[in-house]
């Protein structure tokens, strides 16, 4: 199994890059996010990820995290999303404006990639919710890209080096926010759970907490999810 592949971008395409890595090509396949966040021909780059194998064909196909790579296994898991259909989702709310609306189960966000019918974004919310909570403990645990908006530094380590895709302009995303913290959400997300919150429950109350104030620390956002989790008079 590829799963990170770092060198020097040699062409791109309309939906795949070449990247070359000590003078073997690899076509890696992303979406378009992560296609308008990478740098020009010849530079470095390094992308995670997942190989796709099938009777007649082998595809790589590349993400800016741990997160986003995680997020496209899990769509592919859901009956009716192959490949195209996850890579059109992430492409388009990228990977935590997935975790936020899977979370808050806004299956219409879900419906907004290109391709994605009613039917098929309501499944993937109702087969994914309860995993939100665990891929966005991932973030927290050091599964988001953390090498900036991605910038290249000048002669880089290719085996270091790790792009995070910025919005895309334009695009229907609903991104959690660039200012949140992921390690309170981690953590927030841990005590809720261990509290005997079931993760669904608790990851749908940590989103609309960091929708409604996405500075929040830990024990900020601890009491803002237990205050939308309380029983309603």
């Amino acid at each position: 199994m590829i799963g990170r592949i770092a060198g020097c971008i040699d062409y791109r395409a309309d939906d795949h890059v070449l990247i070359d890595v000590k003078g073997v090509g690899y076509l890696v396949y992303v979406s378009d996010r992560t296609m308008s966040a990478l740098p020009g021909n010849g530079e470095a780059v390094a992308l995670y990820t997942d190989l796709l194998v099938r009777e007649d064909n082998l595809q790589l196909f590349g993400f800016t995290s741990l997160v986003e790579k995680e997020w496209h296994r899990l769509l592919m898991s859901v009956q009716g999303v192959g490949a195209k259909a996850s890579m059109a989702i992430l492409g388009t709310l990228g990977a935590d404006g997935v975790s936020r609306a899977i979370a808050l189960g806004d299956w219409n966000a879900v419906k907004a990639a290109k391709g994605i019918g009613p039917k098929t974004a309501q499944r993937v919310v109702n087969e994914l919710k309860d995993k939100a909570a665990s891929v966005m403990a991932l973030a927290g645990a050091g599964g988001a890209a953390g090498a900036g908006s991605g910038a290249v530094a000048p002669e880089p380590d290719l085996d270091d080096v790790v792009i995070e895709t910025p919005a895309v302009a334009g695009a229907q995303a609903v991104p959690l926010t660039p200012n949140v913290d992921p390690a309170a959400q981690a953590e927030a997300l841990s005590a809720l759970t261990n509290l005997g919150y079931a993760p669904g429950e608790a990851a749908s109350s940590v989103a609309q907490a960091l929708g409604d104030d996405p500075a929040l620390d830990t024990a900020g956002l601890i009491r803002a999810a237990l205050k939308l989790l309380a029983p309603k008079d």
